[in-house]
């Protein structure tokens, strides 16, 4: 068993981060950048090669080391997820106080920065300094979409590691030995979420997400004309909105109650008028970080479905080039293949082009803060006209 057993068709970079491990190898460097598309496994990669600098073993899997790791409690191992929509300059200068420390135990300490783009320029700034002197023992592995998703200054003195789209075969693998999928069902979900390894999960393990999933696939068929575009664009956002408001929910009152309870809520005695009053400022803070997680997960579900819609017109412009569905081509909505065929039956190839950009642009307008409805209400129309 390996830490590298659950990073799925990415041969190429574990060859690469094995070769670093090995005994007697001169190849390490203090700052790494893991990119690769939404679902690559970008961070899974991170978090891999962080259990096996951890690890007594190089990576075993199996150690008290690997599994806190995993878990992300390891002493030595500083896990960053940004949850709201950037990662500020005072939560970055509190990060690089912290990496400066040596390790508890082990030989390294480890920060691991998923999406590490959602810094601010401010945050960027603060980051380069500790990249550029870092720590003697500190290994910075930052994770990013792209690297010009990452400031030319920081992205030049990482060591970059680049990540591919995984073929479905290998996404269904992990699920059937990892979550007891059938393969067939993990297959199909792979198939489905494009490649998306945590899509893919979601897909085969909850009947809700592949419900959402079809009401996004009914849009094509259902926008034919103003009014129904219109109506598929409310749907649309408000299915994001509730799956949004799902998430949310089971995270933020653990959190308000973890909170009172640290500041005594509820108790007597000396002192604890003045936690109170400390808690009321605190519990705005927790509330300003909900609100802006809500967001972004409100963001990244309706990012989610418009990738969807991407997918299914991608499918259409196949089935118009001629490819035999069978043997050229795998169609990430096999299980709707009827539907893209009457779609690409009834619509030109320039046509499908123009939608899927229409599809883009909404996605670029939605990073602007365009009013999500608004940008998906005029995509819904580009999907509605006769080309």
């Amino acid at each position: 068993m390996s830490v590298f057993d659950e990073l799925a068709g990415q041969e190429h970079v574990v060859s690469q981060l094995e070769d670093v491990l090995a005994p007697g190898a001169s190849r390490m460097t203090h700052a790494w950048l893991f990119t690769g598309p939404p679902g690559s496994g970008r961070s899974v990669a991170a978090r891999a090669f962080a259990a096996a600098l951890l690890c007594p073993y190089g990576g075993c899997g199996e150690c008290p080391s690997c599994r806190q790791v995993r878990a992300g409690t390891h002493a030595d191992l500083l896990l960053v997820r940004p949850e709201g929509l950037s990662y500020g300059v005072r939560q970055t200068r509190e990060l690089v106080l912290r990496a400066a420390g040596a390790p508890s135990g082990g030989r390294w300490l480890v920060v691991l920065f998923e999406d590490a783009d959602r810094c601010t320029e401010q945050a960027a700034n603060a980051l380069l300094k500790a990249i550029e002197e870092p720590a003697p023992r500190t290994v910075w592995l930052l994770c990013a979409p792209s690297p010009e998703d990452l400031v030319t200054t920081i992205r030049s003195r990482c060591r970059v590691m680049t990540l591919r789209v995984p073929p479905s075969e290998a996404v269904a693998r992990v699920l059937a030995e990892r979550d007891g999928v059938e393969f067939s069902r993990a297959l199909e979900a792979a198939r489905a979420a494009q490649g998306h390894i945590g899509r893919a999960r979601r897909l085969a393990t909850d009947s809700g997400a592949a419900a959402r999933r079809a009401a996004v696939l009914k849009v094509p068929v259902q926008a034919t004309s103003l009014g129904p575009a219109l109506a598929a664009a409310a749907s649309l956002v408000k299915t994001a909105e509730d799956e949004a408001k799902s998430v949310t929910e089971q995270l933020d009152e653990p959190e308000r109650e973890a909170l009172r309870r640290a500041y005594g809520e509820g108790s007597t005695g000396k002192g604890v008028a003045k936690a109170m009053r400390g808690m009321a400022g605190a519990m705005k803070d927790l509330e300003d970080r909900q609100k802006s997680r809500a967001t972004r997960v409100k963001r990244d579900t309706l990012d989610g479905a418009l990738l969807d819609l991407a997918g299914f017109y991608r499918d259409v412009l196949m089935v118009q080039f001629g490819a035999d569905v069978a043997a050229d081509v795998e169609l990430a909505n096999a299980d709707r293949a009827d539907d893209v065929r009457r779609v690409a039956s009834s619509s030109v190839r320039e046509g499908t082009l123009r939608r899927i950009q229409a599809i883009m642009r909404c996605r670029e307008r939605l990073t602007l803060n365009v009013a999500p409805l608004l940008a998906v209400e005029e995509m819904a129309i580009s999907l509605s006209r006769g080309y």
